[in-house]
């Protein structure tokens, strides 16, 4: 369960260089606030950080940034962070349908979403983070032939987002419904949710499909 009230965590994410709460000023100059020319990739509901913090530590030659509405669950995330600092790894507390006010067009390389809340009901499905709507915000500010890379334990989401994909015109590079057992699981790096459900032994899904 996501935290949600922790004492103090507003306070500690807007004491910290590497959190940003209202980081629209750094739309289209995110290389430079990074130092570099590397690529920008970015994680939506990043939750408390454990595999985005993998990603920065395994990949220096790529920036990363998380995205986390949640401040008491991003604070975690921070503690990570300020624990082994990472240059190439910054942290924003934000909704994601606010992307394009933080990001310029093209400016990113690559979407990671993982075990994002399917939102079951009917009525919430543009809700989901892998719903057309968010695809089209995610056309936005990826790169031409960007990727998003999703993953899930939940069937039925996943369904839906690989009908989502179809209907808005991106390409499906791959996909599985067993990440663990298929030749997807090489390099995978996992996630807080994916080490609990795996061990439940729930099969993990997941695609990558790319902006055309």
């Amino acid at each position: 369960m996501r935290l949600r009230n922790v004492p103090g965590s507003r306070e500690m994410l807007a004491a910290s260089s590497y959190c940003f709460e209202t980081p629209g000023e750094l739309k289209g100059r995110w290389q430079k606030e990074f130092g570099n020319q590397n690529p920008v990739y970015i994680e939506i509901g990043m939750g408390k950080g454990k595999f985005i913090t993998r990603l920065a530590a395994s990949h220096p030659q790529i920036n990363y940034i998380g995205i986390e509405k949640y401040s008491s669950v991003l604070v975690r995330a921070l503690e990570k962070l300020e624990a082994q600092p990472l240059p190439n790894l910054r942290l924003i507390r934000m909704e994601a349908e606010n992307l394009p006010d933080i990001f310029a067009p093209g400016e990113v390389t690559g979407i990671y979403l993982n075990f994002s809340d399917p939102w079951p009901k009917d009525r919430h499905t543009k809700r989901r983070l892998t719903s057309v709507p968010f695809l089209t915000l995610y056309w936005q500010i990826l790169k031409p032939e960007g990727l998003v890379e999703f993953k899930t334990d939940n069937r039925p989401l996943f369904d839906f987002s690989l009908e989502s994909v179809e209907e808005a015109g991106w390409k499906l590079l791959s996909h599985t419904f067993d990440l663990h057992r298929s030749p997807m699981a090489e390099g995978n790096v996992m996630t807080e949710y994916e080490e609990k459900f795996s061990a439940l032994g729930n099969p993990i899904c997941k695609l990558i499909a790319m902006r055309p």
